[in-house]
Protein backbone atom coordinates (compact mmCIF):
# COMPACT_ATOMS: atom_id res chain seq x y z
CA UNK A 1 0.00 0.00 0.00
CA UNK A 2 1.23 3.52 -0.75
CA UNK A 3 0.90 6.16 1.95
CA UNK A 4 -0.30 9.75 1.56
CA UNK A 5 0.03 12.43 4.26
CA UNK A 6 -2.65 12.17 6.91
CA UNK A 7 -4.27 14.61 9.33
CA UNK A 8 -3.72 14.74 13.05
CA UNK A 9 -5.57 11.94 14.83
CA UNK A 10 -6.12 9.87 11.70
CA UNK A 11 -3.94 7.15 10.20
CA UNK A 12 -2.18 7.71 6.91
CA UNK A 13 -4.16 7.31 3.72
CA UNK A 14 -3.27 3.97 2.15
CA UNK A 15 -3.80 3.03 -1.51
CA UNK A 16 -2.90 -0.43 -2.74
CA UNK A 17 -0.64 -0.45 -5.82
CA UNK A 18 -3.25 -2.41 -7.81
CA UNK A 19 -6.00 0.16 -7.13
CA UNK A 20 -6.90 2.83 -9.68
CA UNK A 21 -7.73 6.30 -8.36
CA UNK A 22 -8.49 8.66 -11.22
CA UNK A 23 -7.38 12.26 -11.32
CA UNK A 24 -9.98 14.54 -9.77
CA UNK A 25 -11.08 12.14 -7.04
CA UNK A 26 -11.08 13.73 -3.58
CA UNK A 27 -9.60 11.43 -0.96
CA UNK A 28 -9.93 12.29 2.72
CA UNK A 29 -7.47 11.67 5.51
CA UNK A 30 -7.03 8.12 6.73
CA UNK A 31 -8.77 6.55 3.72
CA UNK A 32 -7.82 2.97 2.85
CA UNK A 33 -8.29 1.78 -0.74
CA UNK A 34 -7.61 -1.92 -1.04
CA UNK A 35 -6.55 -4.19 -3.90
CA UNK A 36 -8.20 -3.84 -7.33
CA UNK A 37 -10.51 -0.99 -6.40
CA UNK A 38 -11.46 1.68 -8.96
CA UNK A 39 -12.33 5.20 -7.82
CA UNK A 40 -13.75 7.54 -10.45
CA UNK A 41 -12.71 11.14 -11.10
CA UNK A 42 -15.83 12.75 -9.53
CA UNK A 43 -15.83 10.68 -6.37
CA UNK A 44 -15.41 12.14 -2.87
CA UNK A 45 -14.29 9.77 -0.10
CA UNK A 46 -14.60 11.22 3.40
CA UNK A 47 -12.05 10.80 6.16
CA UNK A 48 -11.51 7.23 7.26
CA UNK A 49 -13.48 5.57 4.44
CA UNK A 50 -12.32 2.03 3.72
CA UNK A 51 -12.76 0.23 0.41
CA UNK A 52 -11.78 -3.32 1.33
CA UNK A 53 -11.02 -4.68 -2.16
CA UNK A 54 -12.55 -4.97 -5.65
CA UNK A 55 -14.86 -2.00 -4.98
CA UNK A 56 -15.88 0.30 -7.83
CA UNK A 57 -17.07 3.83 -7.05
CA UNK A 58 -18.21 5.83 -10.08
CA UNK A 59 -20.09 8.98 -11.02
CA UNK A 60 -20.69 12.01 -8.81
CA UNK A 61 -20.64 9.96 -5.62
CA UNK A 62 -19.87 11.25 -2.14
CA UNK A 63 -19.19 8.77 0.68
CA UNK A 64 -19.24 9.98 4.27
CA UNK A 65 -16.55 9.49 6.91
CA UNK A 66 -15.70 6.02 8.19
CA UNK A 67 -18.05 4.19 5.85
CA UNK A 68 -16.72 0.75 4.94
CA UNK A 69 -17.43 -0.91 1.58
CA UNK A 70 -16.73 -4.58 0.93
CA UNK A 71 -15.68 -6.52 -2.21
CA UNK A 72 -17.59 -6.34 -5.47
CA UNK A 73 -19.87 -3.50 -4.44
CA UNK A 74 -20.84 -1.27 -7.37
CA UNK A 75 -21.50 2.25 -6.16
CA UNK A 76 -22.60 5.18 -8.32
CA UNK A 77 -22.84 3.61 -11.77
CA UNK A 78 -25.64 4.88 -14.08
CA UNK A 79 -29.21 4.18 -12.91
CA UNK A 80 -31.02 1.08 -14.10
CA UNK A 81 -33.65 3.28 -15.72
CA UNK A 82 -34.13 3.03 -19.49
CA UNK A 83 -35.15 6.70 -19.55
CA UNK A 84 -31.77 7.81 -18.22
CA UNK A 85 -29.89 9.93 -20.76
CA UNK A 86 -26.68 10.64 -18.90
CA UNK A 87 -27.94 13.61 -16.89
CA UNK A 88 -25.58 14.95 -14.24
CA UNK A 89 -26.98 13.29 -11.11
CA UNK A 90 -25.57 12.37 -7.71
CA UNK A 91 -25.34 9.65 -5.09
CA UNK A 92 -24.63 10.71 -1.50
CA UNK A 93 -23.91 8.15 1.24
CA UNK A 94 -23.61 9.18 4.88
CA UNK A 95 -21.09 8.47 7.60
CA UNK A 96 -20.44 5.18 9.42
CA UNK A 97 -22.29 2.94 6.97
CA UNK A 98 -21.49 -0.72 6.33
CA UNK A 99 -21.93 -1.68 2.67
CA UNK A 100 -21.34 -5.40 2.24
CA UNK A 101 -20.38 -7.64 -0.66
CA UNK A 102 -22.10 -7.13 -4.01
CA UNK A 103 -24.25 -4.17 -2.96
CA UNK A 104 -25.39 -1.84 -5.76
CA UNK A 105 -26.44 1.81 -5.37
CA UNK A 106 -27.40 4.13 -8.23
CA UNK A 107 -27.53 7.93 -8.53
CA UNK A 108 -30.65 9.90 -9.36
CA UNK A 109 -32.38 10.76 -12.62
CA UNK A 110 -34.04 13.83 -14.11
CA UNK A 111 -37.41 12.31 -13.25
CA UNK A 112 -36.65 12.07 -9.55
CA UNK A 113 -34.68 15.13 -8.52
CA UNK A 114 -31.26 13.99 -9.80
CA UNK A 115 -30.20 12.65 -6.41
CA UNK A 116 -30.11 9.43 -4.41
CA UNK A 117 -29.41 10.00 -0.71
CA UNK A 118 -28.47 7.47 1.99
CA UNK A 119 -28.18 8.53 5.64
CA UNK A 120 -25.71 7.75 8.42
CA UNK A 121 -24.99 4.50 10.26
CA UNK A 122 -26.86 2.26 7.81
CA UNK A 123 -26.08 -1.40 7.10
CA UNK A 124 -26.59 -2.84 3.63
CA UNK A 125 -25.95 -6.57 3.69
CA UNK A 126 -24.74 -8.66 0.76
CA UNK A 127 -26.30 -8.13 -2.68
CA UNK A 128 -28.86 -5.55 -1.56
CA UNK A 129 -29.81 -2.75 -3.94
CA UNK A 130 -30.73 0.95 -3.61
CA UNK A 131 -32.37 2.22 -6.79
CA UNK A 132 -32.23 5.65 -8.37
CA UNK A 133 -33.79 8.69 -6.67
CA UNK A 134 -34.31 6.90 -3.35
CA UNK A 135 -34.12 8.60 0.05
CA UNK A 136 -32.90 6.31 2.82
CA UNK A 137 -32.77 7.60 6.41
CA UNK A 138 -30.35 6.97 9.26
CA UNK A 139 -29.71 3.66 11.06
CA UNK A 140 -31.54 1.68 8.36
CA UNK A 141 -30.79 -2.04 7.89
CA UNK A 142 -31.15 -3.89 4.58
CA UNK A 143 -30.67 -7.64 5.03
CA UNK A 144 -29.23 -9.79 2.25
CA UNK A 145 -30.77 -9.42 -1.22
CA UNK A 146 -33.16 -6.59 -0.34
CA UNK A 147 -34.35 -4.82 -3.50
CA UNK A 148 -35.37 -1.16 -3.26
CA UNK A 149 -36.78 0.10 -6.55
CA UNK A 150 -36.45 3.69 -7.75
CA UNK A 151 -38.04 6.73 -6.09
CA UNK A 152 -38.63 4.99 -2.72
CA UNK A 153 -38.37 6.59 0.73
CA UNK A 154 -37.19 4.68 3.79
CA UNK A 155 -37.42 6.28 7.25
CA UNK A 156 -34.93 6.17 10.11
CA UNK A 157 -34.37 2.83 11.88
CA UNK A 158 -36.41 0.84 9.36
CA UNK A 159 -35.36 -2.80 8.90
CA UNK A 160 -35.97 -4.79 5.72
CA UNK A 161 -35.64 -8.56 6.00
CA UNK A 162 -33.75 -10.79 3.59
CA UNK A 163 -35.04 -10.90 0.03
CA UNK A 164 -37.68 -8.22 0.59
CA UNK A 165 -38.69 -6.24 -2.49
CA UNK A 166 -40.12 -2.71 -2.41
CA UNK A 167 -41.97 -1.36 -5.44
CA UNK A 168 -41.02 1.98 -6.97
CA UNK A 169 -42.40 5.14 -5.31
CA UNK A 170 -43.29 3.28 -2.10
CA UNK A 171 -42.65 4.79 1.33
CA UNK A 172 -41.37 2.74 4.27
CA UNK A 173 -41.99 4.58 7.53
CA UNK A 174 -39.51 5.16 10.35
CA UNK A 175 -39.01 2.34 12.87
CA UNK A 176 -40.92 -0.10 10.65
CA UNK A 177 -40.11 -3.69 9.74
CA UNK A 178 -40.58 -5.51 6.43
CA UNK A 179 -40.43 -9.28 6.80
CA UNK A 180 -38.07 -11.45 4.79
CA UNK A 181 -39.20 -12.38 1.25
CA UNK A 182 -42.04 -9.85 1.44
CA UNK A 183 -43.16 -7.95 -1.63
CA UNK A 184 -44.20 -4.46 -0.51
CA UNK A 185 -46.35 -2.64 -3.07
CA UNK A 186 -47.94 -0.09 -0.70
CA UNK A 187 -46.75 2.49 1.82
CA UNK A 188 -45.86 1.05 5.24
CA UNK A 189 -46.75 3.30 8.18
CA UNK A 190 -44.08 4.31 10.72
CA UNK A 191 -43.70 1.69 13.47
CA UNK A 192 -45.61 -0.82 11.35
CA UNK A 193 -44.72 -4.37 10.36
CA UNK A 194 -45.50 -5.82 6.93
CA UNK A 195 -45.16 -9.44 5.85
CA UNK A 196 -46.12 -11.59 2.89
CA UNK A 197 -46.22 -11.41 -0.87
CA UNK A 198 -48.03 -9.19 -1.58
CA UNK A 199 -47.27 -7.73 1.83
CA UNK A 200 -50.00 -6.79 4.29
CA UNK A 201 -49.82 -4.85 7.53
CA UNK A 202 -49.48 -7.40 10.32
CA UNK A 203 -49.19 -5.18 13.39
CA UNK A 204 -46.66 -2.90 15.01
CA UNK A 205 -42.90 -3.43 15.21
CA UNK A 206 -43.12 -3.97 18.98
CA UNK A 207 -39.76 -5.71 19.36
CA UNK A 208 -38.02 -2.89 17.53
CA UNK A 209 -39.76 -0.30 19.69
CA UNK A 210 -38.73 -2.10 22.88
CA UNK A 211 -35.13 -2.43 21.72
CA UNK A 212 -34.95 1.31 21.02
CA UNK A 213 -36.21 2.29 24.43
CA UNK A 214 -39.78 3.38 23.75
CA UNK A 215 -41.73 3.47 27.01
CA UNK A 216 -44.62 1.15 27.88
CA UNK A 217 -46.94 4.15 27.79
CA UNK A 218 -45.84 5.07 24.26
CA UNK A 219 -46.25 1.49 23.04
CA UNK A 220 -49.67 1.22 24.69
CA UNK A 221 -50.81 4.41 22.95
CA UNK A 222 -49.54 3.11 19.62
CA UNK A 223 -51.40 -0.18 20.09
CA UNK A 224 -54.68 1.59 20.82
CA UNK A 225 -54.24 4.05 17.94
CA UNK A 226 -53.41 1.20 15.57
CA UNK A 227 -56.59 -0.69 16.43
CA UNK A 228 -58.67 2.45 15.88
CA UNK A 229 -56.95 3.40 12.63
CA UNK A 230 -57.51 0.03 11.01
CA UNK A 231 -60.95 -0.80 12.37
CA UNK A 232 -63.68 -1.71 9.89
CA UNK A 233 -65.97 1.25 10.57
CA UNK A 234 -65.79 4.33 8.33
CA UNK A 235 -63.10 5.34 5.85
CA UNK A 236 -59.40 5.49 6.66
CA UNK A 237 -59.34 9.30 6.53
CA UNK A 238 -62.35 9.49 8.86
CA UNK A 239 -60.54 7.27 11.32
CA UNK A 240 -57.38 9.38 10.96
CA UNK A 241 -59.28 12.45 12.12
CA UNK A 242 -60.84 10.58 15.04
CA UNK A 243 -57.44 9.30 16.16
CA UNK A 244 -55.89 12.75 15.71
CA UNK A 245 -58.37 14.18 18.21
CA UNK A 246 -58.02 11.40 20.76
CA UNK A 247 -54.20 11.27 20.62
CA UNK A 248 -53.39 14.95 20.15
CA UNK A 249 -50.80 14.73 22.96
CA UNK A 250 -48.95 11.69 21.55
CA UNK A 251 -46.21 12.73 19.09
CA UNK A 252 -45.48 9.22 17.83
CA UNK A 253 -49.15 8.64 16.98
CA UNK A 254 -49.23 12.02 15.25
CA UNK A 255 -46.19 10.91 13.22
CA UNK A 256 -48.21 8.02 11.78
CA UNK A 257 -51.14 10.31 11.03
CA UNK A 258 -48.87 12.81 9.27
CA UNK A 259 -47.44 9.98 7.15
CA UNK A 260 -50.93 8.91 6.08
CA UNK A 261 -52.11 12.47 5.42
CA UNK A 262 -49.03 13.29 3.36
CA UNK A 263 -49.80 10.42 1.03
CA UNK A 264 -47.83 9.41 -2.02
CA UNK A 265 -48.21 7.49 -5.23
CA UNK A 266 -49.05 4.28 -3.38
CA UNK A 267 -51.91 3.33 -1.13
CA UNK A 268 -51.32 2.64 2.55
CA UNK A 269 -50.56 -0.96 3.43
CA UNK A 270 -53.46 -2.32 5.54
CA UNK A 271 -54.26 -5.48 7.48
CA UNK A 272 -56.02 -8.32 5.69
CA UNK A 273 -58.74 -8.15 8.31
CA UNK A 274 -59.67 -6.01 11.28
CA UNK A 275 -56.67 -5.93 13.64
CA UNK A 276 -56.54 -7.66 16.97
CA UNK A 277 -53.82 -6.71 19.48
CA UNK A 278 -51.04 -4.94 17.53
Amino acid sequence: MSDLPGMSGLPETRIHPSAVVEDGAVIGAGVEIGPFCHVGPQTVLGDGVRLVSHVVVAGRTTIGPRTRIYPFASIGHPPQDLKFRGEDSTLTIGADCQIREGVTMNPGTAGGGLATVVGDACAFLANSHVGHDCRVGNHVVFSNNVMLAGHCQVGDYAILGGGAAVIQFARVGAHSFVGGLSGLENDLIPYGMAVGNRAHLSGLNIIGLQRRGFSREEIHALRKAYRLLFALEGTLMERVEDVATEFDQHPIVQEILAFIREGGKRSVCTPREAPGPA
